[in-house]
């Protein structure tokens, strides 16, 4: 079978890029053991246009967020799924500091940022005694489904393979790659931390950290927006809700912990005033980088093998903008970022 491109993983990275592949007339096969506990499989799918204890911008966001809303809703169109809704975030801060941080950054953010209406109506909820900012617009993304709605389609239109993908299989020859009967102009790797043990890759700057994270069944909770203090209270499938996340460097396992679950559970007591009910308890690594900006592109020395990697906590509102680009820098030539492409990684990657 001759082919196109080769895509291994798919998550949210190699969701997208197939998804933007197809739309430009490319054959393409996606090699992918589904995972359900994938950093994609298990994220909250929130795209929030603002970071950190400083309330800054996040990178890029301009741009970021409103390809991806476009994306999604085409993709609610052609999946004939619900996949995106605005779900505004309600930051209930902290500590003193954290309220004085928000108070400080709403004059030069205005677009972003603001005090909610009648911010004491979510008292009968929350124990709050530093009061409430709100982030808008936030965007809430149905990851599970899109990928598992994508991987049912790429199933019926047998374009998928679903086995996990074996390095010692493949052949790079000087103009295409084989791998188990099939030739492709070009492999590309989406397959998150996985990719750090390939020797094509192994020397870039990945950073993989470990996020945890609790499903609960919170009764009267009203879903229309997001919650966060310290944590963050994020509506789910099945009318739960997704509580979390930890982001741990330095971990023996990637497997859900105790410590996670009673740190998790003391701050709940502290700060949620409904009962609540732990339905599950899931982890998984992030695929990010020592930069925090991914790695996308052709090996500068193996141009047959690509990648499209390292999105971090940031895959919602990352994937589909550079998907699209990448796409084009395939098809079209079109030049990647300095910032993204693994170009800049020349000298180190030098066989």
């Amino acid at each position: 079978m001759e082919v196109d491109y080769l895509i291994v993983g798919q998550g949210i990275a190699g969701t997208m890029l197939s998804y933007y592949l197809l739309q430009q007339s490319n054959t393409v096969t996606i090699i992918d053991n589904y995972n359900p506990s994938s950093a994609s499989n298990i994220a909250s799918g929130v795209i929030n246009p603002i970071t950190g204890r400083r309330f800054v911008r996040t990178w890029m966001i301009e741009t970021l967020m409103p390809f991806a809303v476009n994306a999604y809703q085409a993709l609610e169109k052609e999946l004939n799924i619900s996949l995106i809704q605005q779900t505004n975030l309600l930051d209930f801060h902290s500590t003193p500091q954290m309220q004085l941080a928000f108070t400080n950054r709403l004059p030069t953010e205005t677009e972003y940022l603001r005090v909610p209406e009648n911010s004491l109506q979510w008292k009968k909820y929350f124990n709050y005694p530093f009061g409430v900012g709100e982030t808008h617009p936030t965007w809430l993304v149905n990851l599970q489904l899109l990928i598992q709605t994508w991987r049912k389609k790429l199933c019926t239109q047998q374009l998928l393979i679903a086995e996990h993908f074996s390095i010692e299989a493949l052949q790079i020859h000087p103009s295409y790659i084989q791998y188990q009967g099939i030739q492709a102009k070009a492999i590309i790797f989406c397959n998150g931390t996985q990719a750090a043990n390939l020797p094509y890759f192994q020397k870039l700057p990945f950073a993989p950290n470990k996020g945890e994270a609790l499903i609960l069944a919170i009764q009267q909770l009203p879903r229309q927006h997001i919650y966060k203090q310290s944590l963050s209270l994020v509506p789910c499938q099945n009318n739960l809700w997704w509580a979390g996340s930890s982001y741990e460097w330095n971990y023996e396992h990637a497997n859900p912990t105790e410590v996670f679950r009673q740190k998790t559970l003391q701050q709940l007591q502290q700060w949620l005033q409904l009962p609540f009910e732990i339905k599950a308890h899931v982890a998984a690594e992030r695929p990010a980088t020592l930069e925090r900006r991914p790695f996308i592109g052709m090996h500068p020395y193996f141009p047959q093998i690509g990648i499209f990697n390292g999105l971090g906590t940031k895959g919602c509102s990352l994937a589909p903008y550079f998907a699209k680009v990448f796409s084009e820098h395939l098809k079209y030539g079109q030049p990647l970022i300095p910032e993204v492409a693994i170009h800049r990684f020349h000298k180190i990657l030098a066989p």
